[in-house]
Parts: structure tokens; sequence; C-alpha cells
């Protein structure tokens, strides 16, 4: 298991490579939809200096506010491939090092994650309330006025799970197993 703190460099990030098993540690934020399009579109000059050298977490949390402050009740990843028109975009103008989701991305988001140094995590869906345990405090949310799961929500996570499905050397999981599939259902069907 490999402990990447956050924020963090791309010497760091650079070291990883798909199948790497990785516990992260430190402040990362969650944007989905909205969130992106208002990155790309609007370009906020406040959330440069929180996403620099950290990670989005493609995620829609269901949370509770208990005395003022907000916690997390169940925060399973979200399919990171309707970010793609982004993503790429957001890597380079926030200075992002990963992204946590699931199902992968493509290879405008694999090019950017070469090109400046970030990877992408994949989370295990249908684990949500498992990973909402490794989210120990929410710090801030930022546009709620988005809704709760499209919100900009900034948490201090500890030992949270995930593995390196693609790396910043061109490395693809989730290409690799499509390939590999795709021999099979070939060799299946001849």
């Amino acid at each position: 298991m490999i402990n990447i703190n956050l924020p963090t460099d791309e010497k760091a990030i650079r070291s990883l490579k798909i199948g790497d098993e990785v516990h992260l540690n430190g402040v990362i934020v969650t944007a989905r939809d909205a969130a992106h399009k208002y990155m790309v579109t609007e370009m906020p000059d406040d959330l440069k200096p929180l996403l620099k050298g950290t990670v989005i977490y493609h995620c829609g949390p269901i949370v509770r506010k208990v005395d003022e402050k907000w916690e997390m009740v169940v925060a399973g990843p979200t399919t990171s491939i309707r970010e793609e028109p982004y993503e790429a975009d957001v890597i380079k103008m926030y200075g992002v090092r990963g992204i946590i989701g699931k199902g992968g991305m493509g290879r405008k988001t694999l090019h950017a994650c070469e090109d400046y140094g970030a990877v992408y995590f994949h989370a295990t869906g249908g684990a949500a309330a498992k990973l909402a345990e490794s989210m120990i405090e929410v710090l801030d949310v930022k546009k709620l006025e988005f809704g709760t799961p499209e919100a900009f929500w900034v948490i201090r996570v500890r030992d949270f799970p995930c593995i390196v499905t693609m790396d910043s050397h061109g490395g693809s999981l989730h290409e690799k197993i499509d390939a590999e599939s795709k021999k099979v259902l070939e060799k299946l069907v001849k």
C-alpha cells in the first residue's frame, strides 16, 4: 500500500503506475457535472489554491448537518466518463494531481495525465458507507446552490483506499481490460 499525502507534487504522482494500491491522506474535493462545467466556463480564482496539488472526487455524497457541522453519511464514486469533456482542462487549469471515480476516463484525460502529471484513481463502487468512514472531516462546502450532490465538498480524508487505473505514463488499466476482453469475445464468437 502506497501512502500519498495531499496536497502532493508531480514527482510523487509520476512515481505511481497502474495497479498501485494507494491510501490518500489530506484534503480532497468532490466535483460532478455542474462543478466541472463551472470550473471550465467561469474559471473561479478561489478554487485554484484549493485544487492545486490535490485530488477531485467524482462523488455526489449524502451528507447531514449535526450541530452546525457537516458530516458524510455515504460517499461512493460516480461514473467519471461524464466529465471527459472538461477533465483535461480542469487538470491543466487548476493543477489537479488526481481524479477519483469509477469506470475510468477517455484518451483526452489520459493525455492530460501524461502532460501535467496526474493519475486516475478507481474507488470501489457499492462501498459508499465504507468509503465515508475515511472522510474524517468536512472542512467546507462551496456552491451549495448547485445542490448537495453537485456542490464542491472539501473533505479531509485518512487512508482513503483506491487503485491507480490510469497513470501519468500513458497506462490505462481500462484500455488494457477492454482490449483483452475484445480478444476473448472474438475467440468466443469464432
